[in-house]
């Protein structure tokens, strides 16, 4: 790929990017849901300009380092206030892991039509519901606490997970992994590993940052800070691949929780390069849609989304909160608020490739599906969140700043 050609594909992703977030502006449409379309109109569902494979090993890299910019972030601004939210949270991703996972398998091999091996990547690639879509959405429609605060926290826990998990599936299905005790052992080895090496970083990073002068604060913070995450990341994922994920959490959560470190002022630079990754990314990867893959599916690959939506999602939110103090109500938009987003969108790409180069059949199909899942997910409930939070009354409190995409720049919370 040419100089020109590379530059051309990041400016046009970036312009269509920014006209998306400006449209969500003047019109209050959920953000993410217009940035998806303007990537379907920038790419092979459309006009063709942007082509994601275009950047081929490096595809990996640049979604990597700025989906863990945005954990990252996340793990800063994480805050479950109370016991009945940690409780909840971590209910909602245990029953999770065991229900969602088992009826992701059945659902995409009985009705998308896709073998019991890709059926366990796909079911592990859409479990969970991506913080780069939950927060923009969360922030947008104000949602009165503990609501945001419980469906950010399951995003950000989930997210690695279901990546390792992902990973390890497709192993397995390769052939690179053999029988279930290794996969249990490379999952705890990578989500462990990661996790460690995250907080031990966080906790240098925070040292450094708690003796940086104060007049020297704004650009030496930001700086510090990405270079220190970046590395970070990047280490993590040449020694074990996925690790980088849960490592970019754990340094967010140990950072946010040094009171000498203000995080409050660092959140505030992140959050713009936050939200900037957002808006790359998103155009970025759904113009790798094809409709060529989508339309196999046909109606059974529709009717699998819909019961991950509408049944599956529903029991799993009903079990996990049983007994805990959540109205009817909370447990509706719980049950129904569970877009998947960049994460979803990068490990479908990069494992489709993978897939295709060892000749396994029906690698389209393992992508369009999740696809789709994300098209049917951002849409429907991106576009219905709002007026549903307004109608069970479920909104915080009037606040007089900007609405929209400038408020999400504005207003104080959690990724």
């Amino acid at each position: 790929m040419t100089p020109e050609r590379l530059g051309l594909l990041w400016g046009v992703t970036v312009f269509a990017g920014a006209v998306a977030q400006g449209l969500a502006w003047l019109t209050g449409l959920p953000g993410v849901v217009l940035l998806l379309s303007a990537g379907l109109v920038i790419g092979r569902s459309g006009f063709g300009l942007v082509e994601p494979l275009d950047l081929g090993a490096g595809l990996g890299t640049v979604v990597g380092l700025l989906v863990s910019l945005v954990l990252f972030d996340g793990g800063i601004n994480l805050r479950l206030p109370d016991d009945g939210t940690r409780q909840a949270v971590l209910r909602i991703v245990l029953v999770r892991l065991v229900l969602a996972l088992a009826a992701g398998l059945l659902a995409a091999h009985w009705l998308a039509g896709l073998n019991w091996s890709l059926a366990a990547v796909f079911s592990a690639i859409v479990l969970a519901t991506g913080p780069t879509v939950v927060t923009p959405l969360v922030r947008q429609i104000r949602l009165a606490s503990p609501l945001g605060e419980v469906l950010e926290g399951e995003g950000l826990v989930l997210e690695p997970i279901g990546a390792v998990l992902a990973l390890l599936l497709l192993e397995l299905a390769l052939g690179d992994l053999h029988g279930w005790r290794e996969l249990a052992l490379g999952l705890l080895q990578r989500l462990g590993g990661g996790v460690l090496i995250g907080a031990g970083c966080g906790w240098l990073l925070a040292e450094a940052l708690s003796r940086i002068p104060a007049q020297a604060a704004g650009a030496l913070r930001l700086q510090l800070t990405l270079g220190s995450l970046f590395l970070m990341f990047s280490g993590c994922e040449l020694w074990l691949p996925e690790s980088g994920l849960p490592a970019a959490v754990a340094a967010g959560v140990v950072v946010g929780r040094r009171p000498d470190t203000d995080a409050a002022e660092l959140d505030g630079l992140i959050r713009q390069l936050a939200q900037l990754a957002i808006t790359m990314l998103f155009p970025f990867l759904a113009a790798d849609v094809s409709w060529a893959e989508l339309s196999p599916l046909g109606w059974g690959g529709v009717a699998c989304v819909l019961v991950l939506m509408l049944v599956v999602r529903p029991v799993a939110v009903g079990l996990a909160t049983w007994g805990l103090d959540f109205s009817l109500p909370q447990r509706a938009l719980l049950a129904w608020l569970a877009p998947r987003g960049i994460v979803t969108a990068a490990v479908a790409s990069l494992f489709a490739i993978r897939l295709e180069q060892a000749g396994v059949v029906g690698a389209g199909r393992l992508q369009g599906l999740v696809f789709l899942t994300i098209l049917l997910t951002v849409g429907l409930q991106g576009l219905s969140a709002g007026p549903l939070a307004r109608r069970l009354g479920l909104e915080a409190a009037a606040d007089p700043g900007p609405v929209g995409p400038a408020a999400v720049q504005q207003q104080p919370g959690g990724q």
